[in-house]
Formats: structure tokens, C-alpha cells, sequence
């Protein structure tokens, strides 16, 4: 008789919504159309560097399709191959713990930094299967990651709301998004919240050509302009403006201080009163929005589909209105980046919104 076959998953890297919809879509789509058995790693990679596991019945995921977050928890430190202070290898730890679970395969569901490990793991035979998520949207072979389509709508909500005070005080008000290398999000919520100004690291800007936008709006009685910034923006002649470095992280950066930057140069060349709203985190919480409920479901079954057809080193992906799958490695070899000249980037400035190009 052939024994169950089982299923790891774990979530890595940054949080955002959309994941407990995609657990629950593993866990049930194994139990209800394969009979198997699903092995929840707590924290990311630190669970299966640690064996810290949590066995998922269809009870533990029933209810969280609604859920921001991870029920299993996530780490953007764990590496595998580079852990703790001082980088060890403990990636033979990490096969071990895998083997000794008999699972069939895991499931990782991440971005960038996440693949990176699951793809070298595959590489030394553990069979791995990618569903990708990241509020950056910048990962290659897929129309949209898990989490994007939330973090827009928050970073929308946030810029809706920041109008009427905008509007009462007279004032330029910069929102910064997160972004550190692509402007999907900035550009996306921009668009979506009527930003005047978008600024994003695929189109280097000049500080005065937005500086005159903000003072032509201003003359025609526009009294008060919304600029939308990308993270990773380099203000011209500048790299990043990085307030720390982490160490022990998959990626240490920490960025900080460029809209107070951008702010401080409008306040000296227009006169005008400027103010700075960064929504960090907040845009990695709250519910999942019914696309991001819909994507992690299609991608999770998928996922499940590929490990019993024993199809590894593979992610789910969307493409068009298809879920198809595309090996990770194709994935992770670029970022995926903002065209300049893409019909979003046209369409919103045939509305009059300036890029500082």
C-alpha cells in the first residue's frame, strides 16, 4: 500500500497579504484533491533550519482566507546559506531536517531574496516548487505577485485621504511607498490616487523640472500638489539614501530619508509648504483584497498540482488570465522593472502628471 504523500510549505521573507490565502489553498487543495498530508515550517527558512514544523489540517486553514499575514510566520534573516552573525553554511541541516520529515516536496512562497534560497536548495536536490508574492511586484515571468494588488490599494486609500488636508493647508504633501529598486507600487497607487508628481527609480528625475511643475500648478491656482515617491528614488547626482544596514538579513539595507531630502530641495526652490507622510509597514498590512484572495488561491493550487506531478525547481505564475508555470530560475536572473515608455507610464502622462523627465 503506498504511503500518504506529504507537503512542506513555508513563507518567506517580508510579510503581506494575500499568504494565509495561499496556505489555505496548499494545505486543502493536498487534503481534499490528493489525500496528503501538509507540514507547516514556522518562520520561514528558520524552520527548516530548526525543524520547527506545525502539522496543517484542513481546520488550521479554514477561516484565514480573509487574514493578513502568515499563520506560519516568516523570516527575511534565515538564510540557509549564509546564517547567523556569522554566515555558516547550515544548508546540510536544512536538507537533513527536510529528509527526515519524508515530505514529497515545499512549497516557498516568496520574492526575490526567497527564491535565491530555493532555487540553490533544488540545486542540491531538495524538490522545491515557487508561488510568488511581493508588494514590489518586481519579480520576472509574472504578471502580478501575491500582496501587490493589497499594498496598492492601502498606499490608494492613503493617498485619497491625504487630498483634503492637502487641499486645507495649501501644501505640497509627499507619500512615500516602498520600492527600493522598481516603482510598480509608487506608480500604480500614484496613478490610481491622482499623484501629481510620481517619482520612481526607473526614470531619473530632475529636481527642477518637478520643482517647476509644483510652482505652473500653482500659479494656475492649484494650491496644493501630491507627490508620489518611490523608496529607492536617487535624487540627481546621488545614489540611495540608506538610513541603516541590518546584519544577518537576506537583504540588509534599510532605506530612509529621501522624501525629507526631496522635501527640503522643493521648500528651498519654490518657497512652497511641504510636507512628508511615509506609510512603511502599513502597506504590508491589513485583509487581502479579493484579487490578491483569488491569485493566492489559483497559485496555491497549482503549486500542489506541480509537486504531485513531481515538476520541482518550477513557480506558479500569471500570465494574462492563465496560471501557467515558469522555472524559478527564469525568475529570479533580473528584476522586473518599470518601462518608461509602458501604456500606464503614457496614460498617466496624457493626464498631466509629471515623472521629473
Amino acid at each position: 500500500m503506498r504511503r500518504k504523500r506529504r507537503i512542506g510549505i513555508l513563507t518567506g521573507g517580508g510579510d503581506c497579504p494575500g499568504l494565509n490565502p495561499a496556505i489555505r489553498a496548499v494545505a486543502k487543495t493536498a487534503i481534499f484533491c490528493y489525500q496528503a498530508e501538509v507540514v507547516g515550517f514556522k518562520d520561514g527558512f528558520e524552520g527548516l533550519i530548526k525543524n520547527k514544523t506545525k502539522k496543517l489540517g484542513w481546520e488550521d486553514v479554514s477561516g484565514i482566507l480573509t487574514l493578513g499575514g502568515t499563520i506560519l510566520g516568516t523570516s527575511n534573516r534565515a538564510n540557509p546559506f549564509a546564517y547567523g552573525e556569522g554566515k555558516k553554511d547550515v544548508s546540510p541541516i536544512a536538507l537533513k531536517n527536510f529528509r527526515r520529515l519524508k515530505l514529497d516536496g515545499l512549497v516557498c512562497i516568496g520574492g526575490d531574496g526567497t527564491f535565491h534560497i530555493a532555487h540553490r536548495l533544488h540545486q542540491l536536490g531538495m524538490p522545491v516548487v515557487g508561488i510568488p508574492k511581493t508588494i514590489d511586484n518586481d519579480l520576472e515571468r509574472t504578471d502580478y505577485t501575491i500582496g501587490f494588488d493589497s499594498a496598492v490599494a492601502v498606499a490608494t486609500e492613503s493617498i485619497d485621504n491625504i487630498h483634503t488636508t492637502a487641499e486645507s493647508h495649501h501644501r505640497v504633501m509627499i507619500v512615500e511607498v516602498m520600492g527600493r529598486y522598481t516603482g510598480w507600487l509608487a506608480l500604480y497607487a500614484g496613478v490610481a490616487g491622482g499623484g501629481d508628481v510620481i517619482l520612481i527609480p526607473e526614470i531619473p528625475f530632475d529636481m527642477k523640472k518637478v520643482c517647476q511643475e509644483l510652482l505652473r500648478r500653482s500659479k494656475i491656482g492649484k494650491r496644493f500638489s501630491i507627490v508620489v515617491v518611490a523608496e529607492g528614488v536617487k535624487p540627481a547626482g546621488s545614489g540611495l539614501v540608506i538610513k541603516r544596514k541590518v546584519k544577518g538579513s537576506t537583504d540588509p539595507i534599510r532605506l530612509g530619508g529621501v522624501s525629507y531630502r526631496i522635501a527640503e530641495q522643493i521648500e528651498s526652490l519654490t518657497g512652497l509648504e511641504t510636507r512628508v507622510i511615509i506609510l512603511g509597514h502599513l502597506q504590508r498590512g491589513g485583509k487581502p483584497t479579493e484579487f490578491d484572495r483569488i491569485l493566492a488561491t489559483q497559485f496555491g493550487k497549482k503549486a500542489v498540482d506541480l509537486v504531485m506531478g513531481e515538476k520541482f525547481g518550477w513557480m506558479t505564475s500569471r500570465q494574462g488570465d492563465k496560471i501557467i508555470c515558469v522555472p524559478i530560475a527564469s525568475a529570479i536572473t533580473r528584476l522586473k522593472k518599470v518601462k518608461p515608455n509602458s501604456p500606464i507610464v503614457d496614460a498617466a502622462k496624457a493626464m498631466g502628471t509629471c515623472f521629473g523627465d
